[in-house]
């Protein structure tokens, strides 16, 4: 194979995945606290396991939220209200360790006289755009999250009502000159009852699950299925596997596509720049790809505690631009300001839109709420380049 032909494999999980719940937990908190105080630092964390779920971190707000609840709520709304699964919304315990954010931290992030709003953390983040689909997202990302989509749509809506909360899928796309050409094979993994043949849950998923995401036009003879390839799942969830907040990072972003500074999202402020910097990232790699700079872009952004400008911003456009990178460089650094307090403003982040996000990526998503999304700069970043 050449460079150019290859295959590329990218995974989802559904929202009954241990790991993801502790995501939806840390971010529901989050949600709720921020709802109220738009000032208040979070930074949540999950562990759940059987029976069990345990909430800790730093959070420093002038409101009050019953954690307990939120958890409870966030638990049943994914699904897991059955003791039998070893794991549900009321009988489970709710365990809280909560502190306030470090005084150390707060003088650096916090706005006084004679500093502006600095980064809550040293650390380097990323944001890709390529122009494989509408979202401006890599192929193998996108079905995979609509495949873990589906699953849940299925479960709830009773049309596999054999399915419990906890699954997983996996796309490998064959790209041929660089363009993805065709669906080489799908994996799904899902939890199920204990009554259910093999035979049944396996037609049904193809049926129901793939055959309604996967377009015809990506498919054909050779095109495998590989589903719940031990014959069986039905110990899943928390009870099966411990979860834990900001394990997912790769499903969260791009499936593997690009680079990663390593920082989860779920249970953080704004204020933390692993999630802010890495919306605004996106947003600006969206809009160079969007206005037709290039195909792919990659932004990296780094920053230093205290400090309000990055120490670096780098674009990476993988020889796909129509102008000299650095000139893409030059143009961004003029259209976008990338400190701290002006991405929250210029991205409205201080908004409870966190926990939606939380599961089925953080982006590729055109919905109400995800601001970094938008490509409203395209045709100003077009007219700068001169194209």
């Amino acid at each position: 194979m050449a460079m150019t032909d290859f295959l590329f494999t990218s995974e989802s999980v559904t929202e009954g995945h241990p790991d993801k719940v502790a995501d939806q937990i840390s971010d529901a908190i989050l949600d709720a606290i921020i709802a109220q105080d738009t000032n208040a630092r979070v930074a949540c964390e999950t562990m759940v396991t059987t029976g069990m779920a345990i909430i800790a971190g730093e959070i420093t707000t002038s409101c009050y939220v019953h954690m307990p609840s939120i958890v409870r709520e966030t638990i049943k709304e994914i699904g897991y209200n059955d003791s039998a699964m070893g794991f549900d919304w009321e009988t489970c315990a709710v365990i809280t360790s909560i502190d306030e954010q470090s005084s150390d931290i707060k003088q650096g992030v916090d706005e006084k006289k004679d500093h502006e709003q600095g980064a809550g953390d040293q650390g380097l983040m990323f944001g890709y755009a390529c122009d494989e689909t509408p979202e401006l997202m890599p192929m193998p990302i996108i079905f995979a999250h609509r495949l873990t989509r589906r699953l849940a749509e299925v479960r709830k809506k009773k049309i596999l009502e054999f399915l419990r909360p906890d699954g997983k899928s996996q796309v490998t796309i064959q790209y041929v000159n660089g363009k993805p050409a065709r669906v080489d094979s799908v994996v799904i993994a899902a939890q199920h009852s204990e009554s259910v043949s093999y035979k049944k849950l396996r037609e049904g998923i193809i049926e129901e699950v793939i055959f309604k995401i996967i377009p015809e036009r990506l498919r054909d003879k050779k095109t495998k299925y590989y589903v719940n390839t031990t014959g069986r799942f039905v110990v899943g969830g928390p009870k099966a596997d411990c979860g834990l907040t900001g394990r997912k990072i790769i499903v969260d972003t791009y499936g593997g596509v690009g680079s990663h500074g390593g920082g989860c999202f779920s249970g953080k402020d704004p204020t933390k720049m692993d999630r802010s910097a890495s919306y605004m990232a996106r947003h600006i790699a969206k809009n160079v790809v969007a206005a037709g700079l290039a195909e792919k872009c990659e932004v990296q952004m780094a920053y230093t505690i205290g400090r309000a400008q990055p120490v670096s911003v780098m674009i990476d456009t993988s020889r796909t631009s129509k102008i000299p990178p650095d000139k893409i460089a030059k143009i961004i650094n003029e259209h976008f300001d990338m400190r701290p307090k002006a991405i929250i403003k210029y991205l409205d982040l201080l908004k409870p839109v966190y926990k939606r996000a939380s599961c089925y990526g953080h982006f590729g998503r055109n919905e109400p709420g995800f601001t970094w999304e938008k490509t409203h700069r395209a045709e100003e970043l077009r007219k700068s380049s001169g194209l």
